[in-house]
C-alpha cells in the first residue's frame, strides 16, 4: 500500500513523505510522542487530497499537490514540531497569505467545475464573487482546525489566539479575493499569467468536468 502511495508522486512530494513517516516511526521508537504525533498528522494531511481525489476521479496536476504538501509540511510539522510560528515573525503571515490564493482558485475551479465549464452560464463576477466565498470558507475551515488542534492536543497554532486568527481571516480574505480576481480575467480571456496556466492545467487533466468549456473552446478554434 505504501508503494503505491509513492509510485508516481513528484519527487518533491514523495521526499516530504518519506521524511514524516521517517520522523514519526523514529520518534515512536525514541519515545518522542508528540513529536511522533505531529509527524504522522502532517503525513496524513498531505495524503488526505490525493485519496480524496482518486475518490472523486479528479486528477491533480503536480504544482498542486507540491504546493500542498509545502504548505502542510510547513505548518504543521515545521510550526509546531521546530516551533517556527515563534521562531520567524513572518512564517504564519506568508503561509496565510499563499495559501489563500491557493483557496481562491480552488474555489473557482469548483465554481467553473458546477457549471460544466460553461463560460456564459453565469456572469463572470457572479462566478468570481461566489469563488471568492469559498476561498473564504475554506480559509475560515483552516482557522477551526487550528483552534481545535490547539483545544484537543495542547499545540500552538493559534499563536496570540482571537488577534492571530482575525489578521488569519483578513490575509486569507485578500488572498481569495486575489484568487477570484484570477478567475475573473480568466474568464474574461484577458488572463495571461501563471494563475491561468494553473486553471487550465487543472481543465486540462479533467476534461470530463468541464464538457461544456471545451466544446465551445473546440468551436471558437473551427
Amino acid at each position: 500500500m505504501v508503494k503505491a502511495l509513492f509510485f508516481g508522486q513528484s519527487p518533491i512530494v514523495a521526499i516530504l513523505w518519506g521524511l514524516l513517516l521517517l520522523t514519526s516511526l523514529t520518534a515512536l521508537f525514541l519515545g518522542f510522542w508528540e513529536l511522533s504525533f505531529v509527524a504522522f498528522s502532517t503525513f496524513a494531511l498531505a495524503v488526505t487530497p490525493v485519496f480524496l481525489a482518486s475518490r472523486l476521479q479528479i486528477s491533480l496536476p503536480v504544482p498542486f499537490l507540491v504546493a500542498t504538501t509545502v504548505f502542510i509540511f510547513a505548518s504543521v510539522f515545521m510550526g509546531e514540531a521546530f516551533d517556527f510560528y515563534e521562531r520567524v515573525w513572518w512564517w504564519d503571515v506568508a503561509l496565510h497569505a499563499a495559501s489563500s490564493v491557493g483557496f481562491g482558485l480552488i474555489g473557482f475551479l469548483f465554481v467553473f467545475m458546477l457549471f460544466e465549464g460553461d463560460r456564459y452560464a453565469a456572469p463572470p463576477f457572479a462566478m468570481a464573487f461566489i469563488a471568492f466565498c469559498v476561498g473564504m470558507t475554506v480559509g475560515a475551515l483552516w482557522e477551526v482546525f487550528e483552534y481545535l488542534m490547539d483545544t484537543w492536543f495542547g499545540l500552538n497554532m493559534q499563536k496570540s489566539g482571537l488577534d492571530d486568527t482575525m489578521q488569519d481571516i483578513m490575509i486569507n480574505g485578500a488572498g481569495a479575493a486575489l484568487g477570484s480576481l484570477a478567475g475573473y480575467l480568466y474568464l474574461r480571456g484577458r488572463g495571461d499569467g501563471v494563475f491561468s496556466r494553473l486553471i487550465d492545467q487543472f481543465i486540462d487533466r479533467n476534461k470530463q468536468l468541464y464538457r461544456k468549456s471545451k466544446a465551445r473552446l473546440r468551436k471558437d478554434t473551427r
